[in-house]
């Protein structure tokens, strides 16, 4: 009995992302993601064609990128005013590629790790 509730306070201590094992990098890296992909940080995304050496198409804002983009594709999501979005769907080749920078610093904790779960995605819209 005491084997089950220890490996469910294990289960549970994982599942809400509190990873006693994770490294503080980890941390950072994974809270700077999740504050582009609510729109927090500041990016550059640059396409460029590495057989001319020339760039293609550069987006600059706070900007999120596509997290289940097939091999060939990348979408750049923007906020271009509150409740204003844009999104361009851009392909990628064998010789054209990108690379996104992030143009401010961000205030991201290396200690504080949370996972948001949106209500809306949880529970279903029941309608009567």
């Amino acid at each position: 009995m005491k084997m089950k509730i220890a490996a469910l306070a294990l289960l549970a201590l994982v599942a809400v992302g509190c990873n006693p094992f994770a490294h503080d990098s980890d941390v950072v890296s994974s809270n700077l993601s999740n504050d582009a992909d609510k729109f927090l940080i500041l990016r550059r995304v640059v396409f460029y064609n590495g057989i001319t050496d020339k760039y293609m198409l550069t987006i600059e804002g706070f900007c999120a990128l596509g997290n289940s983009d097939g091999p060939k594709e990348l979408t750049v999501t923007c906020k271009v005013a509150e409740g204003q979005f844009k999104k361009h769907f851009l392909g990628l080749s064998d010789n054209v590629t990108y690379f996104v920078e992030q143009l401010d610093s961000a205030n991201v904790s290396r200690d504080h790790y949370i996972v948001i779960f949106k209500p809306e995605q949880i529970v279903p819209d029941v309608k009567s």
